[in-house]
């Protein structure tokens, strides 16, 4: 008992005096870990500024500008971390604490001019350099990068999409230099992704030449408005037009919500959406019309108008163009977000990545060194495949996003078909890659601080705003299907949206495929030029079968859902890989080409090991598919070497990342604390 009493008084004065317990027979010395930066052991096997420029594809020298301006404020939550600086907003701060930081950031960027010509400008190089920028910001904050993105492509594009001189020369100016603040009501209570279903009524009264708009019950409410809860002025707000008892369908029109100090409008009420998983810092609010009455000149009318006296005016007679018109200003949305995506990804493997080139776990040897995370094929298998992703993504924002700046009236329906699988597609992989590189860094992925986990919250809410994905995919499904059908029926072959193949003999797929085979980019285009082809023939006759049993064509395309995701999903993953074989063939022989044919592989191939239609329909044989399978852990073991030239050819500053992917034993040193 004296002995126990004893030992623990030792023990207890130790602790309080600091003292280091005295060495025993039992405890033996360990050598400590330590930090060795990545870039001691990897060396880069091509040019990494050439990689870069080929990943963001334009406006290179404005991005690092941003990204300065950005890193330079003291307004963005600056911190020091290991001897380096970075940038994240402090998602501690309550909602009211984040709104009110979105706005002073929102502030501080005016100042410096990064707004100019966002909607001003003409013309597509003005139009890349807003698209080049507001990713940057995205890359920042998602709340900073939503509010923007109400403000100039959501509100700001519908006066300048939808409107005409009337209104441009009343609102634009004041608009792009944020001295007016608006905001973007459709979604409703009741109807979210059926736009044609919504229930705010506009009525004309020819006697003052006024709109009257008006929320007829509690489902039509306005809701999830960016901007309504506190600090836009006007909206556009999208309605039901009824013209002497006649509805023409949605149509868009400007009212003011508050006054220029901020009060509410008579006849307007608004309410807070509350608090979010995510995107605090943007003020969603709710918004009910009773009869608020508004200019007839205050309708958005390049696509329709209403003459004093009342008289209905359209150039375009069909009403599903004419509504597909006033949906026009999503398109550029859509094609944001996509973009967007890809960088958050970028984001999140770039710190994954970096970690696991430091980071040790376990020997494979009595007494012999941990192995770095990424020498372990199964964390290679994790982590380089949504890599090679990333890569292939890149190359079709970059496209997506020139198929948009140089749009024309015959090229807009080709835009809005693949600006909806992109953006479904990519927000979709983003949020996949997040939740393996969160996993991927272990204890240090659940910190705030180190970014990753956090964007989880964020980046959510992308797969249902400005479309949900899974409508936009069975779209596509309906649209494809209206391609097939007047092909047939007219008797000409397919012209655009890639489908070009079809025209072409029925590809022919090895009965035994080899490593040489497999890696090609013939066999691999041919490959999902089968699928694609096939599930179409599938969906189609699928469709008409359930037609001929009585079903409506409407019933009949709900009922085909499976194949509808099936072949929406073969149609972007053709898409995504046939614009990588094409930048790939752009470029000279050489190291670069060839990091990036193994890259193109990767994904060709991991996209068939995720799809059991491969399988299911007959495409491959089992033997065919088990050796693709093979090939997933060969690529990812010869992409190894250059995973962090990879991941560094980002170009993403230091700054936008976290303390793990630098020297996180410093960043978590007791001195640090200090």
């Amino acid at each position: 008992m004296d002995h126990h009493v004893s030992r623990r008084t030792e023990i207890l004065t130790n602790h309080l005096l600091r003292r280091a317990p005295p060495p025993t027979s039992v405890l033996q010395p360990h050598r400590c870990l330590s930090y060795s930066p990545p870039e001691l052991s990897n060396e880069f096997a091509f040019d990494l500024r050439e990689m870069r420029r080929l990943m963001d594809g334009h406006n290179l020298e404005d991005r690092d500008w941003l990204f300065s301006v950005i890193v330079q404020s003291a307004l963005f939550n600056r911190r020091e971390r290991a001897g380096r600086i970075f940038v994240c907003p402090d998602y501690n701060q309550s909602m009211e604490q984040q709104r009110e930081a979105t706005m002073r950031r929102i502030e501080y960027l005016v100042e410096r001019g990064v707004f100019r010509g966002w909607l001003t400008g003409e013309g597509p190089a003005e139009e890349l350099r807003k698209l080049a920028l507001h990713e940057v910001i995205g890359m920042y904050d998602h709340s900073l990068y939503v509010k923007l993105g109400v403000q100039y492509f959501l509100w700001g594009g519908a006066v300048k999409f939808l409107g005409t001189k009337r209104h441009h020369d009343k609102w634009l100016s004041a608009t792009e230099n944020y001295d007016m603040k608006g905001c973007f009501a459709l979604s409703e209570l009741g109807h979210g992704s059926n736009v044609r279903g919504i229930e705010t009524i506009t009525t004309y009264d020819s006697n003052t030449g006024e709109f009257v708009v008006n929320t007829p019950c509690e489902s039509g409410q306005k809701y999830w408005i960016g901007g309504a809860a506190n600090h836009a002025t006007h909206t556009i707000v999208f309605s039901q037009l009824y013209i002497n008892g006649s509805n023409q369908g949605v149509h868009a029109f400007i009212a003011q919500i508050r006054d220029s100090d901020g009060n509410i409008c008579p006849n307007i009420r608004i309410a807070d959406c509350g608090h979010k998983i995510g995107v605090n810092g943007v003020d969603n609010g709710r918004i009910w019309f009773d009869n608020v009455r508004i200019p007839r000149e205050n309708l958005l009318n390049s696509v329709a108008d209403v003459s004093p006296t009342g008289e209905y005016l359209s150039a375009i007679k069909n009403v599903d163009k004419r509504f597909a018109a006033f949906l026009a200003p999503l398109t550029s949305g859509r094609v944001s977000i996509a973009a967007t995506a890809v960088y958050i990804s970028k984001i999140s493997l770039a710190i994954a990545i970096r970690y696991a080139l430091t980071r040790r776990a376990f020997s494979i040897t009595p007494n012999g060194p941990e192995v770095l995370l990424l020498d372990y094929p199964s964390h290679q298998r994790r982590l380089l495949p949504l890599l090679a992703k990333v890569y292939a993504m890149s190359f079709s924002a970059n496209d997506l996003k020139m198929m948009y700046v140089k749009r024309t009236p015959k090229s807009n329906k080709a835009i809005h078909i693949i600006s909806s699988a992109y953006k479904a597609t990519f927000t979709w992989n983003n949020i996949r890659t997040l939740l393996e590189c969160r996993e991927a860094c272990g204890g240090q992925g659940v910190k705030s601080e180190n970014r990753v986990g956090l964007f989880m919250g964020e980046f959510d809410v992308q797969s249902t705003f400005e479309g949900d994905n899974k409508v936009l995919m069975q779209q596509i499904s309906k649209a494809l299907f209206a391609e097939y059908v007047a092909c047939q029926k007219q008797n000409k072959p397919f012209s655009g949206l890639g489908l070009e193949h079809m025209n072409k003999p029925l590809p022919v797929i090895p009965s035994h495929l080899t490593t040489p085979t497999i890696r090609s980019s013939e066999f691999q285009i041919d490959l999902f030029h089968l699928r694609e082809r096939d599930l179409l023939r599938r969906f189609v006759e699928e469709v008409s079968e359930y037609q001929s049993r009585g079903e409506s064509k409407e019933s009949a395309f709900i009922l085909s859902y499976q194949l509808a995701e099936d072949l929406s999903r073969a149609f972007s993953e053709r898409a995504i890989l046939k614009t990588f074989i094409d930048a790939e063939s752009t470029l000279p022989a050489g190291s670069l080409k060839n990091v990036l044919g193994l890259l193109r592989s990767l994904y060709a191939v991991i996209s068939v090991d995720e799809d059991a239609s491969f399988l299911r329909y007959g495409y491959l044989s089992t033997e065919n598919a088990s050796a693709v399978r093979k090939e997933v852990p060969k690529l990812c073991a010869e992409l190894r070497p250059h995973a962090l030239a990879l991941v560094s050819s980002f170009g993403i500053p230091d700054a936008f990342l976290s303390p793990i992917a630098y020297n996180w034993l410093d960043s978590n040193s007791w001195s640090s604390q200090l």
